[in-house]
């Protein structure tokens, strides 16, 4: 299970979220039944926990698992490449 999918799991507190099957990587977030808080918490979560900076910016185009595993992977792809 993805990083993402996990966070969504001890955030929501329900499985679902851990089920490509029921919720495609694809899937719009809101559309699925997370509330514009728990989005706020999601991504204070990713950044607590993958170690990168999301800004209000940012968070206009992360609606899917997709994008927020696209998003953190770029991130931690530019860190580790370091600040040339």
């Amino acid at each position: 299970m993805s990083t993402i999918r996990e966070l969504l799991v001890e955030l929501t507190g329900t499985q679902e979220f851990a089920d490509s099957e029921r919720v495609g990587d694809d899937v719009d977030l809101a559309a699925s039944g997370i509330d514009s808080g728990d989005l706020v918490r999601l991504v204070l979560l990713v950044e607590q926990r993958a170690g990168v900076e999301i800004t209000a910016e940012d968070m206009q185009t992360l609606r899917t698992i997709a994008d927020y595993e696209r998003f953190v992977a770029a991130r931690a792809a530019a860190g580790a490449g370091g600040d040339a």
